[in-house]
């Protein structure tokens, strides 16, 4: 069950606790049932209050009891863009492997992947561009980011997580963010492949819509927050907590289950959105518009109109603009570009890039279209088709300059090392006497 709307005041309570939220203030001296209050920040105190984020939780104990935490080596997470020599190369990856189970068993933590990435944590300002690959469902943990902000994007297999703030189940299409700080665990139901844009230093929020209006890309009220759930589980055999701080994993033990949330209120929560209600705004008379007006969450910086990132997709849609090259024009960009595919194939290169594979196009670097899809697209009588139907591309575009990890240019060994030979049979189609 869920609520909707995107940044909402919600107010959620367990059913079998009714009452179980404090009327008329935050903090009372004694809460109902014998909860105790907690609220989780999501931004400074102070901050003005369109951007000020904060939830209340009435927990029936609260997370501050647990053992310390200890460093925990797993996983292939780092923040660490200097352990390899940096490459402008467009790069291209396949598909990401799976490990098989029970071989070998990996859940959502043991199964990160850091691929790329710019700034650090603790200066609060970067983003990483992880991989999830894993066969088994977390069992007695959970994981918190006190780094930032997790926009996961799952392309093979469901995932059923839950949160403080009550259980999503997000499917392939859908998307979920999991903001700074609060807890989850992920339970799967297979072999489950994904990527997550990670954002320090900023929470994401609808782009603005300026001449557009008032309604288009993706509405805020399409967008699904949790309903409080709770369970009061002990866990003799000890629970552990796992935090991910300054680019780290650390865990803490405690027996007693941490998704003991009975009633919350505030607009500071983990969220879910499908892709398919992204309304579409698109050319219908010539040429072939920026791709960021298919934006559909922004984590922004203190530049008018800068992103630290953009989470942008390339929906089903029609095609009809006159006298135009339709697919994405060849480009040369001061921003960065990771894609990603979901389903089907890539518009702009049927051959090659895969669902649960990448590519990044880093700043200047050039690309575009391959040279069958140009030869395709010049040649085509230009009437309405449909783009796009039975697949779904996004990327991840940053004004940051990525480096790539060593996971990702090596160890991962699903690097496409024949990636730049799709423009190779490009030519020359210039003639001085022919305008």
């Amino acid at each position: 069950q869920y609520m909707s709307g995107f940044g909402n005041e919600h107010v959620s309570e367990d059913p079998r606790c009714p009452g179980a939220l404090p009327e008329g203030q935050n903090n009372p001296q004694v809460c109902p049932y014998g909860l105790y209050a907690e609220q989780l920040s999501g931004s400074a105190f102070t901050c003005p209050r369109p951007t000020n984020k904060r939830s209340w939780l009435y927990r029936i104990l609260p997370s501050v009891c647990h053992k310390p935490f200890k460093p925990l080596k797993e996983g292939h997470l780092t923040h660490d863009w200097d352990e390899i020599d940096p490459d402008p190369n467009q790069l291209r990856w396949k598909p990401f492997e799976i490990p098989k189970a029970p071989q070998n068993k990996m859940d959502f933590v043991s199964g990160l992947h850091t691929l790329c990435g710019a700034g650090e944590p603790r200066g609060r300002n970067g983003i990483a561009v992880h991989i999830f690959v894993c066969n088994t469902s977390m069992i007695d943990r959970c994981l918190y980011n006190s780094d930032g902000d997790f926009l996961i994007v799952p392309q093979q297999g469901k995932l059923l997580i839950t949160t403080e703030f009550g259980k999503m189940l997000v499917e392939p299409n859908e998307i979920c963010v999991i903001q700074q700080g609060m807890r989850f665990s992920v339970e799967v139901f297979g072999e489950t492949r994904g990527y997550i844009l990670e954002v320090y230093g900023a929470h994401f929020e609808l782009p603005d819509l300026g001449p557009i209006g008032a309604n288009g890309l993706a509405n805020p009220r399409d967008f699904l927050v949790p309903v409080a759930w709770y369970e009061d589980r002990q866990v003799p055999g000890g629970y552990t907590v796992i935090s991910k701080y300054q680019g780290k994993l650390f865990a803490a033990q405690q027996d007693y289950s941490p998704f003991n949330v009975v009633a919350w209120h505030g607009n500071y929560t983990p969220y879910k959105y499908h892709l398919e209600k992204f309304m579409v705004i698109n050319a219908v008379a010539f040429d072939h518009a920026d791709p960021s007006i298919f934006t559909v969450l922004t984590a922004k910086t203190t530049r008018a109109g800068v992103a630290l990132a953009d989470f942008v997709i390339f929906p089903p849609r029609w095609g009809v603009a006159n006298n135009t090259f339709r697919p994405p024009y060849y480009h040369r960009n001061c921003m960065s570009e990771f894609m990603g595919l979901i389903k089907g194939h890539y518009e702009a290169k049927e051959e090659g890039f895969q669902p649960g594979g990448g590519s990044l196009h880093s700043m200047m670097t050039p690309h575009g279209p391959d040279a069958d899809c140009f030869e395709k697209a010049s040649k085509a009588r230009l009437e309405p088709e449909r783009v796009a139907d039975g697949t779904m591309a996004f990327m991840f575009e940053s004004s940051l300059s990525l480096a790539v990890t060593k996971w990702g240019l090596q160890t991962s060994n699903r690097l496409d090392k024949n990636y730049y030979k799709c423009w190779e049979p490009l030519k020359s189609h210039f003639n001085p006497k022919c305008k």
